[in-house]
């Protein structure tokens, strides 16, 4: 499959279940995400019933700032899936409220990618109307 044909198809989309819903939701509205127990505070993503802490099934969405650091990064550029434009920068991220999260850092080229780099959140929107929260680096 050439290039443009990939990056001109839909992106596979997540599963939505009672879990996730919320955090879709929330992208779609512009903000990301994070879950935090309501028995211990412990902040936790990916979304899931169940605090990995306490066991407590009890918890509350909460908008995270966006910011963080990049704690560790691959650059993909094989297998190719469509709707991805590639080299697929991924990134885990230590966001500012104590949690981490795996995301996709756009507009930077892979050679310029390196631990510690502050990054902030913003909204990829695909011309589905599917929207991801996505990093840049900060002051870009």
């Amino acid at each position: 499959m050439e290039a443009n044909a990939l990056a001109d198809a839909s992106r596979i989309k997540p599963p939505l279940n009672p879990d996730n819903a919320w955090w879709w939701e929330m992208a779609d509205a512009g903000k990301l995400g994070i879950q935090r127990c309501s028995a211990c505070q412990t902040l936790r993503h990916p979304p899931r019933p169940m605090c990995g802490e306490c066991r407590s099934l009890e918890w509350e969405a909460v908008e995270a700032s966006g910011r963080g650091t990049i704690c560790s990064y691959t650059v993909l550029t094989y297998p190719q899936f469509p709707g991805y434009q590639y080299p697929l920068i991924i990134v885990l991220v230590d966001l500012e409220e104590g949690t981490r999260l795996t995301s996709q850092l756009v507009d930077c080229d892979p050679a310029d990618v390196d631990f510690d780099l502050p990054v902030q959140m913003s909204i990829q929107q695909d011309p589905d109307g599917f929207k991801l929260p996505v990093f840049r680096l900060a002051g870009r």
